[in-house]
């Protein structure tokens, strides 16, 4: 016969192990209530009794028992524009945003710093992080149009400037910057955390950011709508295709306004001048304005930090992981006027046959919803196909398809851009010295192969 197995002998250890409790099961749950109600005795470390202290208050009214003081900061800094060098090491802020960021240990925290004041916070350029964001915007700009030159040859200008702004214009470093994990300060001064990014709302500072010249008749190119030439803005505008405007002071505004009263212009502002902003007006188009300036140079200025620390490589490195990883699509930055017209003089330049529009295929001629393919031949060669609701229309959009298939041309992921080649020639720049010889007698005996140029774009008028 089986034994009746007695639980509690088993188990009698186990709860016997709480002291003060039963250790049979039926008087666990009887006395359960009893045993969770008990209630430690407290212990103090001293052998006196406890005495309960009262709290202290300052002549604030703060209570410090509760709420300990802040830092020591040192005397006057409330009067600084930014926070001190010596201060960043205190930061725990910057040393995250340095760690997240996985810079190198060669930056120090004090550049790092250094990055996150603009401008607008402390004009004195020692101090800001105006020239690391021209350095930063140079190197950015160019590895991005090395990139586009070499990958999409054909492209044409405008859409060529459309894609860097696309790719490195101040909206996209914009959003990497706020990506990163950085914030605001509600304003700079000397007494601000060092991690956190510091710009002006009432004076917005003067920044270089970018090569490029002011023209003499900005206000009437503005003003009346003024065309500009593909050259012209390859001359004289930024590296976006932008125009550079002037330096905003208040005598050139009183001029301007006086000369717009003296044609009949009424100005609002001037009969009652008023603020455009206050500091606290954020959600404005003018405090967007500022803060995404304020974060793009912060974004150029790290890029400036790598460079002059960690060397062409790793800037480039950074860039590339960065800026170039992001996608951008270009097909949507074409918009044809007369695509029909273009197709017939890129055929005639390239001295192909005239293109031709054949009808391939068509469903419902007679319904409410007809679908019609249309494609374009050149000779034999198909050069694109679209398909539409009409004829004219599937006509349009093939034609439109073989003006995109030609100018977004490319050699493929393995062309290699300018910066490339000079890494193999100086041994890559991070590598060993035997490693780097070697690299760089390959790169000579290779040599360099242009890249392809197109010979230039078409433009209907």
């Amino acid at each position: 016969m089986m034994k009746r197995l007695r639980i509690e002998r088993a188990t009698g250890q186990l709860l016997a192990a709480r002291p003060g409790c039963p250790s049979t099961p039926g008087a666990a749950l009887r006395s359960s209530y009893k045993c969770a109600t008990q209630v430690a005795p407290v212990r103090y470390s001293s052998s006196s009794s406890a005495v309960e202290t009262e709290p202290v208050y300052e002549e604030d009214g703060t209570d410090h028992s509760r709420f300990p003081p802040l830092e020591k900061l040192p005397p006057n800094t409330s009067t600084l524009p930014s926070p001190l060098p010596y201060r960043a090491l205190e930061s725990a802020k910057l040393s995250a945003l340095h760690a997240r960021l996985s810079l190198s240990p060669k930056i120090p925290l004090q550049t790092l710093a250094r990055t996150l004041v603009d401008a607008s916070a402390d004009p004195n350029p020692l101090f800001n992080n105006s020239s690391l964001a021209f350095l930063g915007a140079t190197i950015i700009n160019y590895h991005a149009s090395e990139w586009f030159m070499v990958h999409y040859p054909r492209l044409p200008m405008d859409v060529l400037f459309a894609a860097m702004a696309g790719l490195a214009g101040p909206a996209p470093l914009n959003r990497i910057a706020k990506s990163w994990g950085i914030e605001v300060a509600a304003a700079p001064g000397g007494e601000v955390d060092p991690g956190l990014l510091q710009f002006s709302l009432e004076n917005p500072g003067e920044s270089i950011a970018g090569f490029g010249y002011t023209r003499t008749v900005v206000d009437k190119i503005n003003k009346n709508n003024w065309k500009r030439s593909v050259a012209s803005k390859v001359i004289y505008d930024d590296d976006f295709g932008q125009l550079i405007m002037p330096r905003k002071t208040k005598e050139s505004e009183d001029k301007a306004v006086e000369e717009d009263q003296g044609q009949g212009v009424y100005h609002e502002e001037a009969a009652n001048p008023t603020p455009k902003f206050s500091p606290t007006s954020y959600g404005s188009s003018t405090t967007r304005e500022l803060s995404e300036k304020a974060h793009a140079n912060f974004a150029r200025a790290v890029v400036g930090a790598v460079y002059t620390h960690c060397g062409r490589a790793a800037a480039k490195s950074f860039v590339k992981a960065h800026v170039l990883c992001r996608e951008l699509d270009l097909e949507r930055l074409f918009a044809f006027k007369h695509p029909t017209l273009e197709l017939a003089m890129l055929c005639a330049r390239e001295e192909f046959e005239p293109p031709v529009a054949r009808l391939l295929s068509e469903t419902g001629r007679l319904s409410r919803t007809p679908v019609f393919v249309v494609g374009v031949y050149s000779g034999n060669d198909k050069l694109g196909e679209g398909q539409g609701a009409t004829l004219e229309q599937a006509r349009l959009k093939a034609a439109m398809h073989a003006l995109k298939a030609w100018y977004l041309y490319s050699p493929g992921e393995g062309a290699k851009v300018p910066s490339d080649v000079l890494e193999m020639e100086t041994g890559g720049g991070g590598g060993g010295e035997q490693q780097g010889q070697g690299q760089g007698q390959q790169g000579k005996n290779k040599g360099w192969e242009p890249a392809y140029i197109d010979i230039g774009e078409l433009i209907s008028r």
